[in-house]
Parts: structure tokens; sequence; C-alpha cells
């Protein structure tokens, strides 16, 4: 990361869009220390079963409904997560949201967006980092 001048402190800043094939993401932060992202999840849509090895991560449902599956030391459960609801994923939790209905999550993380583990992708994903 450069240094801010003192101009750069009173502009707002990008947002980034990625496509994925569930839906998108607008990644609004990225510093050293931390990502903020809202991903939008398309109804009946899901994200990869996976987890990451140093990512640490907590989601809050901005709208919308989630299944989230989260599994540790082989003890694999479904939740619901509805909107106004938080959940913590520590470092090497499996898990996997699933869109009940068009879901935005907010989600703010450790800076390590390339660390994933897919173990299970309907995108064809599996054992890669693509987005």
């Amino acid at each position: 990361m450069t240094a801010a001048t003192p101009d750069d402190l009173f502009q707002p800043r990008n947002i980034r869009r990625v496509p994925k094939p569930w839906g998108y993401e607008l990644i609004f932060a990225h510093t050293d220390r931390y990502v903020g992202k809202i991903l939008h999840i398309n109804q009946g849509e899901s994200l990869s079963l996976q987890y990451h090895e140093m990512k640490e991560e907590t989601l809050f449902v901005v709208r919308g409904e989630l299944k989230l599956t989260i599994e540790h030391d082989g003890d694999r459960r479904e939740l619901p997560l509805r909107e106004g609801e938080t959940f913590h994923i520590p470092p090497r939790m499996i898990h996997r949201m699933e869109a009940v209905a068009d879901t935005d999550v907010a989600e703010v993380s450790t800076p390590e967006l390339d660390d994933v583990v897919r173990l299970d992708d309907r995108y064809g994903r599996a054992g890669t980092n693509n987005p």
C-alpha cells in the first residue's frame, strides 16, 4: 500500500465489482489489515464448500436468507442465517453459503483474499482459488 497524500484522505474510494458464478462481490475496503465486501448471492445459488488456512471472516446478512453449512472436527451442521444475523468463521472451519432468497451479505475479514481451499463447487472450481 502506498501512503495516502492529504488530498487522498478527502476522496471517496473506488469499489471493485468481482463477477462470480453465484452473483457478485463488491469489495469496498482492502487494506493490509482488513477487507470489507458485500456478497450478492442469487436465490438458489451457493458458494463453494471451502475453508481458509489463515483468513478469518464475520458475516452479516443485510438482506435475504442463507442456509449456512458449517463443519468443525467432522461435526457438520446446517443453519439458517437471516436478515440482521451474524456469524463468525475462524480459520479452517469448513463452510458454504446457499441463498434461500436473493441475499446480500456484508463480510469483514482478514486480508488474505486468495486463501481459499475449495472442497466442492457446483461451478467446476473445486481445487482452485479462481474467482
